[in-house]
């Protein structure tokens, strides 16, 4: 079934890459190649995870182990939608520095958000501690759901043998750790104004797309604009890497913002 953008309400929306990176970030410990020793800012990268705002309310997709400086960055002082696409801990390690934000909703399958009550059990007791993280774990599947007015379809991808959701929020799709995508999710994503797709590097590996797989899933799409990101050290040097990529495709970068 194609994407309906019929409950969207349209308006201005900001995108926010907190992160672009994958789960080593950029540099990575004990490297010192061209790129982790790289003096360009953009090829310093915090683990993946954007904000999407519209002024009104905001959105977190993913939630890593370096949420608090990301968020400090960006003085976000009001919080209550976690959207997690996978439960792998470079998405959801960041999960209980959000405590001074009140009560949070999380927004997952039932097999992501079972994984955050077990690494996370402090947080479910009948009386938990005072001061631990207040979060609702609400349980989501193929079919669109709505928070505060802002339609958003799960888009089912593969990373490696694990299913994982990426999510299309109006003409914007956010998909990171794809590996595989089947004809469905093509279908999903028609008309797209931008697409964010991960490209972890140029050699094969088990669980991501390479930076040549990316391009060929990006033309696929046929987004306006494809922005890449959830990288390696490998993928080499940002400047190197944008200057080489086809017309309307982009290496995203920390701090990055998109209007949609």
């Amino acid at each position: 079934m194609a994407y309906s953008n019929e409950f969207v309400i349209l308006q201005r929306m900001k995108l926010i890459f907190l992160g672009t990176g994958t789960s080593t970030g950029i540099p990575q410990i004990a490297c010192k190649c061209k790129v982790c020793t790289s003096v360009d800012i953009r090829d310093k990268r915090l683990r993946a995870s954007v904000l999407i705002t519209n002024n009104q309310h905001s959105i977190l997709v993913d939630c890593g182990p370096d949420f608090r400086q990301q968020i400090l960055k960006h003085n976000i002082d009001n919080l209550k939608s976690i959207v997690i696409t996978h439960e792998h801990y470079d998405h959801i390690g960041g999960i209980d520095d959000v405590r001074p934000y009140g009560n949070v909703q999380i927004y997952a399958e039932k097999r992501v958000n079972t994984q955050i009550m077990q690494s996370m059990p402090y947080c479910f007791k009948e009386n938990p501690y005072p001061g631990v993280p207040k979060l609702t774990l609400n349980n989501i599947d193929n079919n669109p759901f709505n928070i505060n007015g802002i339609a958003i379809q799960p888009i089912r991808i593969m990373h490696a043998k694990l299913p994982i959701y990426g999510y299309r929020f109006g003409n914007l799709a956010y998909l990171t750790d794809v590996k595989t995508l089947d004809e469905v999710a093509y279908e999903q994503l028609k008309d797209l104004d931008v697409l964010i797709l991960n490209a972890l590097r140029v050699q094969t590996h088990i669980a991501h797309i390479t930076l040549d797989e990316a391009i060929v899933i990006a033309k696929k799409i046929g987004a306006k604009k494809t922005y890449f990101t959830h990288f390696s050290h490998d993928l080499g040097l940002h400047a190197e890497v944008e200057s080489s990529l086809p017309s309307g495709i982009f290496l995203s970068y920390d701090n990055l913002e998109l209007e949609f």
